[in-house]
């Protein structure tokens, strides 16, 4: 799609020759505020879509609601592996909702969020403050639901939330 090309192009023109640069990435807020741009668009363009019953199987998504002055508090290997965690969720929430909607429409709105949702696990496995698997530390708060919407307005949040506020402060140190 032209707008996924779009990212791809920003993404790319921000990476150091030969190897992906997350700092540069962080550093241009406008690339995270295209993402979370997107993720708004993403959520209109299901109102274009047929109404989508429930799922059959509901999906397990992360809880991304945060208290800001506790997430402040937290060191950024922390919030880097709850971020993980989340759209380690997320991406498994949206692959099992593309396993049961069969609407064109819906089925083409998952495979651009599982994209996106992916780059950012991608992006964020990149940075390598400490050894080990990340997987091991999540014990994520999680809710069950049936409606493919509130997998799109999940990532949403988490994108303007955590994801937004992270980049923030890591751009603090690494952009000078």
């Amino acid at each position: 799609s032209p707008p996924g090309l779009l990212l791809l192009t920003s993404f790319l023109l921000h990476l150091e020759e030969g190897r992906a640069s997350p700092t540069r990435f962080i550093c241009d807020n406008r690339l995270i505020q295209k993402y979370i741009e997107e993720a708004k668009e993403m959520e209109k363009r299901m109102g274009q879509c047929q109404t989508l019953p429930a799922l059959s199987c509901p999906m397990v998504l992360p809880s991304v609601d945060f208290n800001l002055q506790q997430w402040k508090s937290k060191p950024n290997e922390t919030k880097r592996r709850e971020i993980l965690c989340d759209l380690a969720l997320l991406v498994g929430a949206v692959a099992g909702a593309q396993g049961q909607v069969t609407q064109d429409c819906w089925a083409r709105q998952l495979s651009q969020l599982h994209q996106h949702a992916n780059f950012f696990l991608r992006l964020l496995q990149t940075f390598g403050w400490e050894a080990g698997p990340w997987e091991l530390g999540c014990s994520l708060s999680s809710t069950e639901e049936s409606q493919v919407t509130s997998i799109f307005l999940t990532y949403r949040q988490l994108v303007q939330g955590k994801l937004r506020l992270f980049f923030r402060e890591l751009a603090k140190d690494l952009c000078q």
